[in-house]
């Protein structure tokens, strides 16, 4: 028993030394109760969630939305639709057939005649007449020789402009051969003129201006080069020059002449030679010289001539444009059997010298490969002429029955035909007359009446 008690009071002590240990350190020995939370494990659980995975996740999201492609849309629709418009600018000439339907219904072709349109003029070996849009109804007649008149009234021609001491006419072929006026003439009295020259032979595309007081006088000083071509041969010069519909100035040059194209100069695009040019002529005054329409087909084609518009040819002889619906008609004159008539589309190659007409040009046991050339509207061998001389769609109202129809004629025999097409073929033919002159060219008035030029001098209309 006492030893009992006394193990009791022993411990007792020792409890109450533990107690006064504590004390001293100024800790407290836990409670009882309180010993096994200090570990709290949830707040260390809870402490690894600020890594809240989901919240880089969301913020990935705004990459993901279509906002930034939504905003790109705006900047791809407006310049891409716009900016082929200007471009599309020139191209009336090679859009016209969709207005064929705009021409009024056609009456049958007839035979007509001709008869003298100036009775009492005649003039010295005239090879063109054309009339400026400047309201005047002015014509102005243009001779080989160097010389071009102004038809101030049926009885009465003036001269315009003499430049026969810059002019070579030694050959069949040679001589002052083309003009044309500026279409905004009335204003700033330009023309434009074609003509062959010696040293070395060449031809030559020029402008001259009238005179600001008088637009029947011309300003024999005011030539301003814009083209010069050498020419190998004397014939074969082409010589046809007009605006087309589009403001640019088209013309046309031969082969470089000399039987069977023997400088290979039609199917070389390298070349001016054998082919239609389109060039823009109103920079020369800002530029000093022509700039290249940006549609013409061979622009940026290697080893071509910018400048071309169609090649193949062999000597057009007078193209012109069909007023109602922009065709560009050309006679392209033959070698030895076919005179052609064309329709002239951009960078086609009208086949000469692999074809002539519709015939391999050089004969011989094997065809020749005619494939990418296009073939002539009609054609007419030895048994109609010699050598075609091209006319114009008749637009008058003068003569019913021909309207339409694209007249043409041959210089060596005088016959004169017309054609009406249908833009897939021909649909009606017929010799109109048969004149014994020796039409060197035709013309067309601003009321859309033809003229028919003799070579001989005198200058013929139709009559019904």
């Amino acid at each position: 028993m006492k030893i009992a008690l006394s193990a009791i009071i022993l411990c007792l002590c020792a409890v109450a030394c533990i107690d006064a240990d504590g004390l001293q350190d100024g800790t407290r020995p836990p409670e009882r109760g309180l010993i096994s939370p200090p570990s709290v494990t949830p707040i260390p659980t809870y402490a690894s969630p600020p890594t809240i995975t989901p919240l880089p996740e969301f913020q990935l999201a705004p990459t993901i939305t279509p906002m930034p492609q939504f905003q790109s849309a705006p900047t791809y629709a407006p310049p891409p639709t716009i900016t082929p418009m200007p471009q599309y600018q020139p191209p009336p000439t090679i859009t016209p057939i969709p207005k064929r339907g705009d021409s009024k219904p056609t009456e049958p072709l007839q035979r007509l005649g001709v008869t003298r349109a100036f009775p009492t003029l005649s003039f010295d070996e005239p090879v063109a007449l054309a009339f400026p849009d400047d309201g005047s109804n002015i014509g102005f007649v243009v001779e080989k020789r160097g010389r071009i008149f102004a038809l101030i009234a049926d009885d009465d021609a003036e001269l315009f402009l003499d430049i026969r001491d810059r002019v070579r006419d030694r050959g069949n072929e040679e001589g002052l051969l083309g003009l044309a006026f500026d279409p905004d003439f009335s204003a700033n009295r330009h023309f434009y003129v074609y003509y062959t020259a010696s040293g070395p032979r060449r031809s030559v595309i020029s402008r001259f201006s009238a005179t600001p007081d008088d637009a029947t006088r011309a300003d024999h000083d005011s030539e301003k080069l814009i083209l010069e071509v050498e020419q190998p041969y004397s014939n074969h010069n082409g010589g046809q020059i007009l605006f087309g519909p589009d403001g640019f100035l088209y013309a046309g040059l031969g082969d470089g002449g000399g039987a069977g194209d023997p400088k290979s100069n039609g199917q070389n695009l390298g070349t001016l030679l054998g082919t239609i040019l389109r060039l823009d002529v109103s920079t020369l005054d800002s530029t000093g010289a022509y700039a290249i329409p940006p549609d013409n087909p061979f622009v940026g084609v290697e080893g071509a001539r910018p400048e071309i518009w169609a090649y193949g040819l062999r000597n057009p002889w007078r193209f012109t444009f069909d007023r109602d619906t922009g065709d560009l008609w050309a006679a392209d004159v033959g070698q030895n059997a076919f005179e052609e008539i064309d329709l002239i589309r951009p960078g086609l190659n009208y086949g000469w010298s692999v074809m002539e007409g519709e015939e391999c040009f050089r004969r011989s046991s094997h065809p020749c490969d005619a494939s990418g050339l296009e073939p002539p509207i009609t054609v007419y061998g030895r048994d109609g002429g010699c050598s075609v001389t091209g006319g114009y769609v008749y637009r008058g109202s003068r003569l019913p029955t021909l309207y339409g129809a694209y007249t043409y004629a041959d210089f060596c025999t005088g016959k004169i035909w017309a054609i009406r097409y249908d833009g897939s073929g021909v649909t009606e033919s017929i010799e109109l007359a048969d004149t014994q002159l020796n039409i060197s060219s035709f013309a067309e008035d601003p009321n859309g009446e033809l003229y028919i030029l003799d070579l001989d001098g005198r200058i013929y209309a139709f009559s019904g």
